[in-house]
């Protein structure tokens, strides 16, 4: 060892980065279809634009141009949706899908060397909890992003939908597989305790995995209390880029907006009553089941149906906030950081993680989306808000909500830390 290194210039006194040779995501989807893939496929955006190969794992049939002109290479199931197979055969798959164990295994015995990561992103949807078992001999170098909380709660949320609550009770409890909480049935909820038996049999909480990555703060007693370690928990808050770049002069502006999916259990149809009882337009930027029940009982509420963040940009002009009304623990709702920098104040429902911060911070109001007086009065409270007042919560969210995301540079930067820290 030459024990006279030359330490005089900046590249000598910096350690070198234990950068990966290659990252290995692993999601249902390998196109944009929601949430979760869209951060996985912006991880290998920013992946390959720091010059690492990314190998894809998908659930689906990996046909995406972008990942071959990226240079990803995709091993595909060619499968589909549980929602979209037969009954037997989803419930099945479901729990336990082979195939999805076979091809993991197959890519790792592959491609495995010891600089290797493995992020998983999405499984429940196609992939099954069979996928963990094949994961579990490269656990120290194997990352599990919790974009929800279907690694912790049965239904994915801890949500009790029959009764309208946030759920407190512990997973696999004997309170938790006796109560009825699913959206649909009790069958279906059993059906949900037999899936979720199968994760925690083939996802050793106790390995010594790289990481379980949580979006917000707040997310980790939810994994604690399904028995995963504190210490296993990182915290990476997701990227949010604003829906406008010049701050939107809300003081100036009535309309109430919603961006979303058009679904019972987002609050939209909460939303639209209370919009009528307090006479305030209201604009929903979204599709959904409820749309055509909206269109018929609320013809005054604009449907703007899905629109592009370009056009939602354009949508959002005339807004005086944005209202997110949900009526489960949302973890991190994009919608609402991509509004505030914008310059929009936020409604929020008490039940999202980021409603305490939000109201502390200044930069809206949270309400009981199950209490049709709170709601009103902080729709009320938002209209009756002085000109100079709207001013400055608009003004604080444009030059200070970044601190609530990421942006998609220091997110990849983010990844690239935690990868780090595992290789070291």
């Amino acid at each position: 060892m030459n024990q006279h290194a030359d330490i005089s210039t900046p590249e000598a006194q910096a350690p070198a980065r234990a950068l990966p040779s290659r990252v290995v995501v692993i999601n249902d989807h390998s196109t944009s279809n929601g949430g979760t893939a869209a951060l996985a496929l912006l991880s290998i955006r920013q992946l390959r634009a720091r010059g690492i190969p990314v190998i894809l794992i998908c659930g689906d049939a990996g046909e995406n141009p972008e990942l071959k002109a990226l240079g990803v290479e995709v091993y595909a199931l060619g499968s589909a949706d549980l929602l979209s197979l037969p009954g037997r055969t989803a419930a099945l798959r479901g729990i336990h899908y082979k195939a999805a164990l076979s091809l993991v295994k197959k890519v790792i015995a592959k491609h495995d060397c010891p600089t290797t990561i493995y992020h998983v992103h999405g499984w429940a949807q196609i992939l099954s909890p069979a996928i963990f078992r094949a994961l579990t001999p490269v656990a120290p170098r194997t990352y599990l992003h919790a974009h929800d909380t279907f690694l912790a709660c049965p239904n994915g949320m801890y949500m009790d939908y029959q009764r309208g609550e946030v759920c407190t009770r512990r997973p696999l409890s004997v309170s938790c597989i006796t109560t009825h909480c699913d959206k649909r049935s009790y069958g279906q909820k059993l059906w949900r305790v037999a899936r979720h038996s199968a994760l925690f049999a083939n996802l050793d909480r106790r390995a010594p995995w790289a990481g379980l990555i949580t979006i917000h703060p707040d997310v980790g007693e939810k994994f604690i209390r399904a028995g995963y370690p504190s210490g296993l928990i990182r915290v990476l808050r997701n990227p949010a880029k604003p829906y406008s770049t010049v701050r939107i002069p809300a003081e100036e502006n009535t309309t109430l907006v919603y961006v979303g999916r058009l679904e019972r259990d987002k609050g939209v149809m909460d939303l639209a009553e209370a919009a009528a009882r307090t006479v305030t337009k209201l604009r929903l930027i979204g599709d959904g089941a409820l749309r055509a029940e909206i269109a018929e009982r609320f013809p005054q509420v604009e449907l703007a149906g899905w629109q592009s963040p370009e056009q939602i940009c354009a949508l959002v002009q005339d807004a005086r906030a944005l209202v997110m009304p949900s009526h489960h623990p949302e973890p991190f709702a994009l919608v609402l950081p991509e509004a505030i920098q914008s310059g929009l104040p936020v409604l929020v429902s008490g039940t999202a993680l980021m409603a305490a911060e939000i109201e502390a911070r200044g930069l809206g109001l949270r309400f009981n989306v199950q209490d049709t007086a709170s709601f009103d009065a902080a729709i009320a409270r938002l209209n009756a808000l002085p000109h100079t007042e709207m001013a400055a919560m608009s003004a604080r969210g444009f030059t200070s909500g970044a601190s609530l995301s990421m942006t998609q540079d220091s997110w990849a930067e983010g990844l690239l830390a935690l990868y780090e820290a595992a290789l070291q």
